[in-house]
């Protein structure tokens, strides 16, 4: 569950207003992510100087700087370390100013965002409105084939309305928009960028050296906009270790000074070696199983709700994740999210009525598709094992087909009826819910298709009445859990672990390692 700063976060449509109405009060956070959240941020002194290694879990050849096609996290960590965005989200998920000096509208519909003077790419070109068009736009072009492409297709119109301002027009009002201009491949690049074989951008470091698989090397921007602030580093170098051991191992022996996704195994061994920490940040991350909709057994209802109930989520929360992670209920908000569905009842182990379902099915006593896991998504294979054991004891024979981390997105992960995915959290639950559950996203996992969810979500949007915002979100939840086909048994907690002579690292809950913004942040204290 979210702790209390974040509980705290959330923001009604007419919150919103009211603070964008304030003049500009959400342009407070310019000179720093965290200054005002977290106060302990600014002792000791930051110094300039210094390189760091970062190791990453996940890489591969697909590692991109086009902000378009990024989908890892080490491709977020590469979009904030070169690019900026116009809104950046703090410690509490609220949105703080960035490139734009201010988000404003009047019906949620039409926004007006001021750019901020003086902020420059790293080849010496002044930022203007014709990047920010371009940037947000090329989303919406099919042959770009953007990940963001839902999020992007309510864009009707952006265009020059001033000399540093942009008039954005959505379909329809969405009191999300600050929000949503944080997401990382929003990024702002120059316009009419094509060739991203490097980054040239507004952020705090410059690309040396971009080898997709092996590494990315940036260093610090002498020119970075914000003033009083960061980038500290001199340079940072960004490698993937997709074995969670070797990971460790790396951390431990020095060869790097920052690592993410800590197996929750490894926490104790990390914080008992001088010189080391293990942070936790709570989250919305989950790892879920994925029952695809286009395969007439994991398609099969019966076979679906079979699955569900075959999940230990306490067993899962307790041996997987050694009680890093909340209970889940197979619905992508987590327990204290301000939008969470307490009402909806918590789904039981129960095998009597897995057994159940799965005869109505007719998978009792027949070869099923294998289910795919990898230690890239989290937990995936213990998980694995233990729904194995228990479907075992009713007749159910489900066999693990264990698969590399390397290239497993790309190669794995939505082409099999069976397999496990692993989503990081999102800012908000029209993000969520537009990304990974309507009808036409690229990333609906199990292909579900259902109308009912479609119309809620395009009606919560620009509902400005929070507490029906709410009530909408509330029954989206019902709609999923009952008839979605993912099983979410836990939310999990993100555990980074660092040499703790890296300072200035702080939780930000939308992902690991700040929520993928550290380089702007961190120094190194010798």
């Amino acid at each position: 569950m979210y702790d209390d700063e974040i509980k705290k976060g959330g923001f009604s449509r007419r919150d919103m207003m009211r603070l964008l109405a304030a003049g500009g009060m959400l342009a407070t956070g310019a000179g720093g992510l965290l200054a005002a959240a977290n106060p302990a941020f600014a002792a000791p002194t930051p110094k300039k100087g210094g390189k760091i290694r970062v190791a990453y879990d996940a890489s591969s050849t697909a590692d991109t700087l086009d902000p378009a096609k990024g989908s890892a996290g080490s491709d977020y960590i590469r979009f904030f370390m070169f690019y900026s965005s116009l809104t950046q989200l703090d410690a509490s998920l609220t949105p703080q100013m960035n490139l734009a000096e201010s988000v404003d509208s009047s019906d949620a519909k039409v926004w007006v965002i001021k750019l901020r003077k003086g902020v420059i790419f790293h080849d010496g070109k002044a930022l203007a409105p014709a990047d920010v068009v371009y940037s947000l736009m090329r989303h919406k072009n099919p042959a770009t084939a953007s990940k963001v492409k839902t999020l992007a297709d309510q864009f009707v119109d952006a265009k020059q309305t001033g000399p540093n301002e942009v008039t954005l027009t959505l379909t329809s009002a969405n009191a999300d928009l600050p929000v949503i201009l944080a997401t990382p491949q929003f990024v702002i690049v120059k316009d009419g960028t094509t060739d991203f074989t490097t980054a040239v951008g507004t952020g705090p470091y410059k690309v040396k050296t971009f080898k997709p698989g092996v590494s990315t090397v940036g260093v610090r921007n002498d020119s970075f906009w914000k003033t009083g602030a960061g980038p500290y580093l001199d340079q940072i170098e960004l490698i993937g270790i997709g074995d969670d051991a070797a990971r460790v191992n790396a951390l431990l022996s020095g060869d790097v000074h920052l690592i993410n996704s800590v197996d929750p195994r490894s926490t104790q061994r990390i914080s008992a070696t001088p010189g080391y920490e293990v942070r936790e940040t709570k989250s919305g991350l989950y790892t879920d199983l994925i029952m695809r909709r286009d395969n007439p057994m994991s398609g099969n209802p019966d076979f679906v709700q079979g699955m569900k109930y075959l999940f230990d989520r306490d067993q899962v929360r307790s041996a997987v994740f050694r009680g890093y992670a909340v209970i889940g209920n197979d619905q992508p908000i987590p327990p204290g999210h301000r939008y969470f569905n307490a009402s909806l009842p918590q789904r039981p182990h129960d095998p009597d009525k897995a057994k159940f379902h799965f005869q109505k099915a007719g998978a009792i006593g027949t070869t099923l598709p294998p289910i795919y896991a990898t230690t890239d998504a989290n937990g995936s294979v213990e998980m694995g094992e233990l729904l194995q054991q228990s479907a075992a004891k009713i007749g159910v024979n489900l066999n693990i087909n264990r698969v590399p981390a390397d290239g497993y997105w790309s190669n794995h992960w939505m082409k099999h009826p069976l397999g496990f995915g692993s989503v990081n959290p999102r800012p908000s639950a029209d993000v969520l819910f537009t990304q990974f559950f309507k009808s036409d996203a690229p990333w609906n996992e199990s292909g579900w298709n259902n109308p009912k969810f479609d119309q809620l979500l395009g009606a919560a949007r620009s509902e400005t009445d929070d507490a029906k915002r709410k009530q909408m979100y509330g029954d989206m939840q019902v709609l999923v859990s009952e008839h979605g086909g993912i099983g979410i048994p836990t939310f999990l907690s993100l555990l980074d672990a660092n040499d703790k002579k890296l300072q200035g690292l702080a939780p930000v809950p939308t992902g690991a390692m700040m929520g993928f913004n550290f380089a702007e942040y961190v120094w190194w204290n010798a």
